[in-house]
């Protein structure tokens, strides 16, 4: 990849990540820097590029390993983004890089800076990273015990039955102890517990949603409709090319918040009235199941992210429409 760039570009810094190292890239500079991905090595790291300011720094997303180093660029107070893996992917195969190396991707990294131009992370709270372990343990776990369900039916060894439950029994335990530490977490946070009031007050929504968009949608509240929309992953997209004209879909956005909004969306069509005549009008107008439930969470995300912008219930939602 060509990286000369004249002298008064902006500079951006490409961190490909791996649990052992990190690559480094920048768009001033022909080599890719290895750094260790340690305490010390990211230290080091963060004061060389407090030197040479950067204008972005984009670091991918790796499974956690990127988590030490995104906390300390930024309290440092380095411009950073943190990447999506598909989307830096996109980009690679755009530019016609099939091969794939650590030094390859931190090269692609500094590009997608330079071409994306992605949303700058913000610092978490001490309590803010807490969260996002804790509910992300308890999504896991939560998959282990469905996985470990579905073998309970269809296992003929009672040996083998008689393990899987002492496997449930303990999944179901952690599960609960989880629970009680996150709902502590959220109370405790001065910042959080007004949000999980607002969130628990829309009807069919309960504590694990609330945890779940407080840990993985921190920006609730602070964008339009549409951000919020494409940010969970119902946000509708054309598929229209030349003479073909496609149905719009969605796609993207973050899978663990659109899962459970999808099922707290089921529940609020049965019993939370403004969700369930808005869903009885599309039904009428002869919209596909698929395409009322969408719609129902895209109506809902919008009516969180608003309740939450302007600090109010449900129920004084509903008194100001109706007033």
């Amino acid at each position: 990849m060509n990286v000369s760039t004249p002298p008064d570009s902006p500079l951006h810094v490409g961190i490909d990540v791996a649990k052992d190292k990190l690559d480094v890239a920048r768009s001033d500079a022909t080599e890719v820097t290895t750094w260790p991905n340690d305490p010390a090595g990211i230290a080091r790291l963060v004061k060389e590029l407090a030197k040479a300011k950067p204008d972005m720094v984009v670091i991918e997303a790796t499974g956690g390993y990127e988590r030490q180093a995104l906390a300390a660029l930024l309290e440092a107070g380095l411009p950073t983004a943190l990447a999506n893996p598909r989307h830096v992917r996109n980009l690679a195969r755009g530019l016609g890089l099939n091969a794939k190396t650590d030094a390859i991707d931190a090269r692609v990294l500094v590009a997608y800076a330079g071409l994306a131009k992605p949303r700058l992370a913000e610092k978490q709270s001490q309590n803010a990273v807490e969260l996002q372990a804790l509910v992300t343990c308890r999504r896991q776990l939560t998959q282990t015990r469905t996985e470990q369900k579905n073998r309970r039916d269809t296992t003929a060894s009672l040996a083998a039955a008689k393990a899987i439950d002492a496997v449930l029994e303990i999944i179901k335990t952690q599960i609960a102890d989880l629970d009680g530490k996150i709902k502590t977490l959220i109370e405790s946070d001065d910042d959080m517990s007004p949000k999980d009031q607002i969130i628990q007050s829309v009807p069919g929504f309960g504590p694990v949603l609330s945890a779940t968009i407080l840990a993985d949608l921190r920006q609730i509240g602070s964008m339009d409709r549409r951000q919020a929309a494409a940010l969970i992953g119902v946000a509708p997209y054309n598929r229209d090319s030349g003479r073909f004209k496609g149905q719009r879909a969605i796609r993207g956005g973050r899978t663990a918040v659109r899962n459970v909004l999808y099922m707290a969306t089921l529940v609020a069509i049965r019993h939370n009235p403004l969700i369930k005549a808005f869903a009885d009008r599309l039904k009428g107008a002869g919209k596909k199941n698929k395409v009322v439930i969408v719609a129902a969470m895209r109506k809902l995300a919008a009516i969180l992210n608003a309740i939450i912008r302007e600090n109010i219930t449900w129920t004084q939602l509903k008194l100001t429409t109706n007033s």
